[in-house]
């Protein structure tokens, strides 16, 4: 507790006096009575409470949540990593002080997911926070129905302020544009996460041949073709994904490259590769989130290391594997693990030659270590 770890779990509450309401402000004491921290009960969830301030001074009311809101936007205003971009994550969770609220921004319309009943109660003083700060064109509600439902909370989707967008909007990124699909994209239309890696990636592809193993709306692809990729091929199981995919790399200067686009299985793909014998100069493996708790790690190392094995296969001497895991229960170093079992089984040797993570605006909090979810190795293939 006095790590300042925004979560209290329901077995390490000895006791609850009074009779709070799921929702209510309570303070949270030592054995001792001393004073430890405040936050929002919810006795229906695991974590029973979301812990917000440390400071017994602090008011859990609407100016502090009007407070965090602001001091989480004025801090992306201050990042010199997002100069370049019009599309960026407003919010992160407990990273911010904001316990189950993420808000992203694309170019003024706003996409918010609520995933605890603490934001759940706050969601309009969160909405009238931001139309304040911001004057968005729009604030869309695309709740985590899976979270929440540990919360027993209802999940809510919808316009909370403004109007929608006609169709998929329009942003930039590193002196590329995109369309992002803010309300029936994946999560909230695009991986942000992904910004910096995805220039990183591409100063390996200039003359490479690429596979772009899900590649959801194409945006490695795009910034691959930009640095002089020979060939790229995107796939995906999502047929409208790799529409979206072809929408954004009609939207750049013609590429000189040719760019092909797959629907089909990741796993199955990979092996009718080896079959065929293909290499590719770099490939991509930017999978979904295998592990959503603890009790999948298993599961999901299987998984992580049955994708690298073929990955690593694929890829001719010399040339670069980036392969990354979303998973938060994966840690880097175990992750590092399972892509170092995966060439062992490949009879392939690699080198590590950058480690890669989420992007500035999803900042880890350091006393909260599950924030930094997004793990990539760039491995050179020998």
């Amino acid at each position: 507790m006095r790590g300042r770890h925004p979560r209290l779990f329901s077995g390490s509450i000895k006791s609850v006096e009074g009779r709070p309401r799921d929702g209510d402000v309570v303070d949270v004491r030592a054995n001792t009575g001393e004073w430890l921290a405040r936050g929002v009960i919810n006795q229906q969830a695991q974590i029973a409470v979301r812990l917000l301030t440390w400071d017994e001074s602090e008011d859990i009311d609407d100016d502090f949540w009007r407070r965090r809101v602001k001091q989480a936007v004025e801090r992306r205003a201050r990042d010199p990593l997002l100069a370049d971009t019009s599309a960026r994550r407003l919010i992160f969770g407990e990273s911010d002080g904001l316990p189950g609220v993420i808000v992203d921004d694309y170019a003024g319309y706003l996409v918010a997911q609520i995933s605890t009943l603490a934001a759940s109660r706050a969601k309009q003083i969160l909405v009238e926070s931001l139309a304040a700060l911001l004057s968005p064109r729009c604030i869309l509600e695309r709740s985590d129905d899976e979270r929440l439902k540990h919360e027993r909370v209802a999940a809510a989707r919808g316009v909370l302020f403004g109007d929608p967008p006609a169709g998929p909007v329009d942003v930039f990124e590193n002196g590329m544009r995109f369309k992002v699909d803010v309300q029936a994209g994946q999560k909230t239309g695009f991986y942000l996460d992904q910004r910096e890696n995805r220039a990183r990636v591409a100063r390996y592809c200039d003359g490479a041949d690429v596979l772009n193993m899900f590649a959801y709306t194409g945006a490695f692809a795009v910034c691959a073709a930009a640095r002089g990729a020979r060939s790229v091929v995107n796939v995906d199981s999502s047929q409208e994904a790799l529409r979206m995919a072809e929408v954004n790399m009609a939207l750049q200067p013609a590429p000189a490259c040719a760019v092909t686009y797959q629907v089909a299985d990741a796993f199955e793909y990979l092996r009718a590769c080896r079959a065929q014998g293909m290499q590719f100069d770099v490939v991509i493996l930017d999978p979904p989130k295998f592990a959503h708790a603890p009790s999948q790690i298993d599961r999901a190392a299987r998984a992580y290391k049955d994708l690298n094995r073929v990955g690593f296969g694929l890829v001719r001497p010399g040339g670069i594997l980036a392969t990354f895991s979303c998973s938060g229960v994966i840690d880097a170093a175990l992750f590092q693990k399972i892509i170092f079992s995966a060439a062992l089984e490949s009879a392939r040797d690699a080198q590590v030659i950058e480690r890669l993570t989420q992007a500035s605006d999803h900042p880890v909090l350091l006393s909260f270590p599950e924030s930094e979810y997004l793990k990539g190795l760039v491995c050179r293939v020998l």
